[in-house]
């Protein structure tokens, strides 16, 4: 790869960042944000299916020991090991081969191993498949955040991230929706559960026609070389945005100084050392609030005395409110500090996990799970979109791979401690869990987080 004139780079960030918000932008953002769709329906079924994995026989509800394999810990344990080893080892992908080609490829993988996972009958096999699935869904992860940061104007980018979670969140009702339909019943011989996967693997067949329509990300285009496409892809890009805009484009802003060649150490260097250690700190415990009880919801109605059926009726009410929070997080995206919007998120998960633990009637549980899920669901949409500001283009899908990895791998032990937790001290015991995590990451956040609204990505990393 060679070095690209540091000039270069910045007339092409400062074109970029003044287009103005036309269709042609919005194209772009919600192309990504189906991929996203397809990411988070391949990532949320994984509690809806757990109660069709028991009845069928292949796990059980409790786990054997702390760490046993035949549980359904074990089965959200092997989806984020595989998350974790997706974004640790592969993020960096999206950096060498850009974030098109990695775009499509991992979206393929994923919707293969889901597919091979819909057709196992033991335990071994259900989990070896979903971790491999994982592999993929972590490097699509990193790939869409890297590529939204780049190509949107710095003026969108907080409405743009919370566009594409609200789409990327709509799977979730459609999952919870399908699994209270699917999962008791065993259409044409076939258990609901793997009806349930293999409509999500599906996703694949859309993916050449999202790739189609997808330009290469022009900062990385640049940075590696790649001045002439660079400068196509941006010309074509304004003269759509111009023609549509009705109006000749406002002057690119004096371009901002774009650093050289970067690599993994570059992490471990003011001032990306304290962001480092911040994200890390903050996505091993944000996990513990978001998968605690995204992943846990029919189970952890049911230990509140709600019967089956029921609980998934009322998970699915739930879940129409998750692609709400970041909707309502449009309103303040780009106008609130992404790191102002995490802390009250945090805070607003603490305070209704606390009242749904000591909840029983259906009215309250169904409303505080709401609240849960629109808590948890505002601070996904600004903390992606925080987590890929806060690094340069030329380490950004790894940087966020690194810090990001964090979560997965949390979210691995969080599923067996949760297990464990629920069998020791039940629905009180999980949610004071969680009231504690969402403290540190107040706190981590709160204290160690730079501004980032309004601001060229190659200001905040300079």
């Amino acid at each position: 790869m060679r070095d690209q004139p540091t000039e270069d780079v910045g007339a092409i960030v400062a074109r970029l960042d003044r287009l103005p918000a036309t269709r042609s932008i919005r194209q772009i953002v919600v192309l990504l944000s189906l991929g996203m769709f397809f990411e988070l329906y391949e990532l949320f079924f994984t509690g809806y299916v757990a109660p069709g994995l028991v009845k069928g026989g292949i796990l059980t509800t409790s786990t054997p020991g702390l760490f046993g394999t035949t549980g359904v810990a074990s089965f959200i344990a092997a989806l984020f090991a595989g998350l974790f080893v997706g974004t640790l080892l592969c993020g960096q992908l999206a950096d060498r081969f850009g974030r098109r080609a990695i775009f499509t490829w991992s979206l393929i993988w994923y919707a293969a191993a889901s597919a091979l996972m819909a057709f196992q009958t033991d335990a071994f096999g259900l989990n070896l498949f979903r971790f491999l699935a994982g592999i993929g869904i972590g490097v699509e992860l990193v790939t869409i955040d890297t590529y939204i940061a780049e190509i949107v104007p710095k003026h969108l980018r907080g409405r743009a991230f919370a566009f594409s979670q609200a789409v990327g969140f709509a799977a979730v009702p459609i999952v919870a929706l399908l699994a209270w339909q699917l999962v008791p019943a065993k259409p044409f011989g076939l258990d609901g559960w793997r009806w349930l996967v293999l409509i999500g693997s599906s996703s694949s067949v859309f993916v050449w026609w999202i790739r189609l329509r997808l330009p290469e990300s022009p900062r990385w285009l640049v940075l590696h070389g790649h001045a002439a496409e660079a400068e196509r892809v941006t010309a074509d890009l304004e003269a759509r945005v111009a023609a549509e805009y009705g109006a000749t484009l406002p002057p690119p802003a004096a371009a901002e100084p774009a650093g050289p060649r970067g690599g993994f150490i570059e992490l471990w260097k003011p001032p990306y050392l304290s962001r480092t250690i911040m994200m890390s700190l903050f996505n091993v415990f944000q996990t513990v609030g978001y998968y605690g009880f995204a992943n846990w919801v029919p189970t952890l109605l049911i230990k509140q005395g709600v019967s089956l059926p029921h609980s998934l009726f009322y998970t699915t009410l739930i879940a129409i409110a998750a692609p709400l929070g970041p909707l309502l997080g449009m309103l303040v995206a780009d106008r609130m500090e992404r790191r102002t919007i995490i802390v009250f998120g945090a805070l607003a998960t603490a305070v209704c996990g606390l009242i749904f633990s000591q909840a029983r009637a259906p009215g309250l549980l169904i409303a505080m799970g709401v609240c849960l899920t629109l808590a948890g669901n505002v601070i996904s949409f600004a903390y992606h979109a925080y987590q890929t500001e806060l690094f340069p283009t030329r380490i950004r899908a790894m940087a966020v791979g690194f810090v990001y990895s964090w979560s997965r791998i949390s979210a691995a032990f969080t599923a067996f401690f949760i297990a464990f937790i629920l069998g020791h001290s039940g629905v009180p015991g999980v949610f004071a869990f969680v009231a504690g995590s969402m403290l540190i990451v107040m706190l981590t956040i709160g204290l160690m987080g730079p501004r980032t609204n309004q601001l060229a990505l190659e200001h905040i990393s300079s």
